[in-house]
């Protein structure tokens, strides 16, 4: 209780200080800007007056003239150019103020963490959401809590292995620390897990799915692991082997198979229901074509996803090419009939 007190006036002896110095000043919106700042100091250990710069729309010029009045009110900051500024260690303060707005964003990122995380680390964050809820004030915690009760999420499918509770907490400490993860992954072709020693680089949401991209010793080369295909994930104390580039730079190299080219028209009245999932099948452009809608795509696969996609709409659409993809279909629907007929 002594030690929230200190805080507490701490921070306000540190408002009532800025608050003098913008004495006579654009007061209001450069006090509300600096005292964002002063929250930023504190979440990371380094900010660049160049981040700061582009949140919040002003010039760098700008940045340094509240920082030196950050300090002259009496926040201790450090700072060396061309890295950064970062708030001394003992001069930190808690971030007791949100506005009720950003109390309700709460809500919604602890609903979406419960249902597109794993379980460990939707507990972690669970954990994480009553410590911020303990600084809130009364009418902010009610408000809270009315919403809670109220939102809920349904994800469309199950996105992690229910046996492996903690593969996105493990994911995360390996990126954050460099050392090597072994996997059982099963992979789409294969019909048992096989053993995987990867190096993390990153992780994405994509297609309703986690993905983290690595590179695999076993195959020598950089992939893509869907979460809910690994079996078993174990940390190891291995470093990292190799210097990797930025994970953004991977997922925008072309890979080296030629892709297929496929044009589809479709019923302009139908089209409308498929256009959140065309982008999961190389979904490139489309165009009216009278009471049509013309849509190209460029595919690895037409033997397995792309003619059972295109399937769940074909009685309202037309393939243009290439013939493969007709023959496809049609055995298919030939096999689908005489499964039917017996």
């Amino acid at each position: 209780m002594k030690q929230k007190w200190r805080y507490d006036q701490r921070l306000k002896s540190y408002l009532w200080n800025i608050g003098r110095l913008l004495m006579g000043m654009d007061t209001i919106k450069r006090f509300n800007r600096i005292v964002a700042i002063l929250i930023q100091l504190q979440s990371k250990r380094i900010v660049k007056a160049q981040e700061l710069s582009d949140r919040f729309e002003v010039s760098l010029r700008t940045i340094y003239r509240d920082i030196r009045t950050l300090e002259a009110a009496g926040v201790s900051i450090a700072s060396e150019a061309g890295i950064g500024y970062s708030i001394m260690e003992g001069y930190r303060l808690p971030p007791v103020m949100f506005t009720r707005e950003e109390a309700g964003s709460f809500v919604a990122a602890e609903k979406l963490m419960q249902k597109f995380t794993d379980r460990s680390l939707g507990g972690h964050y669970e954990s994480a959401m009553i410590k911020l809820k303990s600084v809130l004030r009364g009418a902010e915690k009610d408000w809270v809590e009315v919403l809670e009760n109220q939102v809920r999420i349904f994800p469309s499918q199950e996105i992690f292995n229910a046996h492996v509770p903690n593969a996105l907490e493990i994911l995360f400490e390996s990126i954050a620390e460099k050392c090597q993860v072994f996997l059982k992954y099963e992979s789409i072709r294969a019909e048992t897990p096989v053993d995987r020693t990867i190096e993390p680089i990153g992780i994405f949401h994509e297609n309703n799915y986690w993905y983290v991209m690595a590179y695999c010793h076993l195959r020598k080369d950089y992939r893509q692991f869907r979460a809910d295909r690994i079996h078993k994930i174990q940390r190891t104390q291995t470093p990292f082997q190799l210097e990797h580039p930025p994970m953004e730079e991977l997922r925008h190299t072309e890979p080296s198979t030629e892709k297929i080219l496929v044009r589809i028209l479709v019923d302009r009245k139908v089209a409308k229901y498929i256009k959140g999932s065309k982008n999961n099948y190389g979904f490139v452009s489309q165009k009216n074509e009278g009471d049509t809608v013309e849509m190209t795509f460029k595919v690895d696969d037409i033997e397995h996803h792309f003619s059972r996609w295109y399937l769940t709409f074909g009685d309202f659409a037309q393939i243009i090419e290439p013939e493969a993809l007709k023959i496809r279909v049609l055995e298919l629907l030939q096999k689908q009939k005489e499964q039917l007929s017996s």
